[in-house]
């Protein structure tokens, strides 16, 4: 019962945020229930969650940028006029290192979420934590499958 209490005021606290910033109605009930996924999943205590959210949260947003405004970018320049077809050695070499360098980012994002959440979580909960994350992450490709097949 308790979980549950905690689960609920995290969704909604996590909603309240993302109405204020905006989002379109699909991805805010995305958040939501990703919330309330690795709440289930993680059993956090109050006090564990009330430390675990800003931090989670701040990870995902430095998160999306990179993934949205770095590597779209990148990828919209391969797609731009005729591809990859048209660019030359020295503009692909460019854009292999500016992937390399969003990857390198991403990957030292996810190096400091975990130094981050050492404190506040037991490393078992950081596993599965990330367990969690893989799992949300396949759960939704299913849906998105699904309703493309129908």
């Amino acid at each position: 019962m308790k979980s549950k209490i905690i689960l609920l005021v995290t969704a909604l606290l996590f909603l309240n945020v993302s109405f204020s910033q905006d989002f379109g109605p699909r991805k805010e009930r995305i958040k939501a229930l990703k919330v309330a996924f690795i709440t289930e999943k993680l059993n956090l205590t109050s006090e564990e969650a009330a430390k675990f959210w800003p931090v989670y949260n701040a990870f995902e947003e430095k998160q999306f940028d990179i993934r949205h405004k770095k590597i779209n970018a990148i990828l919209g320049q391969m797609r731009g006029e005729g591809g990859l077809k048209n660019i030359g050695e020295k503009e692909a070499q460019n854009l292999l290192n500016q992937i390399e360098s969003a990857e390198d980012e991403l990957h030292n994002l996810r190096q400091k979420l975990t130094n981050d959440l050492r404190p506040i979580l037991p490393a078992i909960k950081i596993l599965k934590l990330k367990k969690a994350e893989e799992e949300f992450n396949r759960h939704l490709l299913e849906k998105l499958k699904e309703r493309r097949g129908k």
